[in-house]
């Protein structure tokens, strides 16, 4: 059953900020991927079943999370636990598969996605795009849509000032602090249940839930996302038409 379409007023948000992977571009199974080769290869290693589930695994315990505690947490579900030197490893070769892909496949944006930053934009709200990932800047240049967020702010920002991961909500909060918007008047967009989660924390405005698999809406309403949406087309964009910027082409 298709989810309900629901509204996003901006009279009632001055900025928006997103989670990038699985929200704004198609990697979020790129990223599984790059997970479950450095993830089996250990496991086989060490005589450990079963093997990483590129499905449940990766939402359970990585995805939203910073690259170290994601892969912590896998680990310690097969009874693992990695000396910093060769979880630094493993993270580093996650890294080089997943750009590896990135290079070979390129990267695609959602439509849904797209059209949404476009609007967001004709109608001149600012916009952030968020990610653990160190990778951020590069898959948004890949995809052709760098230059629809204001800000970023991504794993290299995280490392550099020292901001926790999800569910924590230091990164998000750090881009409303770019935005000079308050989290309470800012909306946040997330696909997974640790973002959904942190954007509760962080006490944003309007925290929605994006659930293009179907089946995570009830946990991220649990979470607290206000309105969870099968994709962004689902999102109805009103209030606040003052055409204050072109849309970027």
């Amino acid at each position: 059953m298709p989810l309900p379409r629901a509204t996003l007023d901006l009279e009632a948000v001055d900025a928006v900020v997103l989670d990038t992977d699985g929200v704004i571009t198609d990697t979020a199974r790129v990223h599984a991927a790059a997970w479950k080769r450095v993830f089996d290869a250990l496991l086989r290693e060490r005589g450990r079943q079963p093997p990483f589930d590129a499905g449940s695994d990766y939402l359970t315990y990585v995805d939203g999370r910073s690259r170290a505690d994601g892969a912590r947490g896998f680990l310690r579900s097969r009874d693992l636990e990695l000396p910093d030197e060769e979880l630094a490893s493993l993270l580093d070769r996650k890294t080089r598969h997943f750009l590896d892909e990135v290079a070979a496949r390129g990267v695609r944006a959602f439509p849904d996605a797209v059209a949404f930053l476009h609007e967001l934009r004709r109608r001149g709200t600012g916009v952030a795009a968020v990610s653990a990932s160190r990778n951020c800047g590069p898959v948004l240049r890949a995809a052709g849509v760098d230059g629809l967020a204001d800000v970023r702010v991504d794993g290299v920002d995280a490392a550099r000032l020292g901001l926790a991961g999800k569910p924590d909500p230091a990164l998000f909060l750090e881009a409303a602090r770019r935005l000079a918007v308050r989290p309470g008047r800012c909306a946040l967009v997330e696909d997974a249940l640790a973002g959904v989660e942190a954007g509760r924390r962080g006490g944003f405005g309007r925290v929605i839930g994006v659930d293009r698999t179907g089946g995570r809406g009830d946990e991220m309403r649990e979470r607290g996302a206000h309105v969870v949406v099968g994709d962004l087309g689902g999102l109805a964009v009103v209030g606040r038409d003052d055409g204050a910027r072109d849309p970027v082409v």
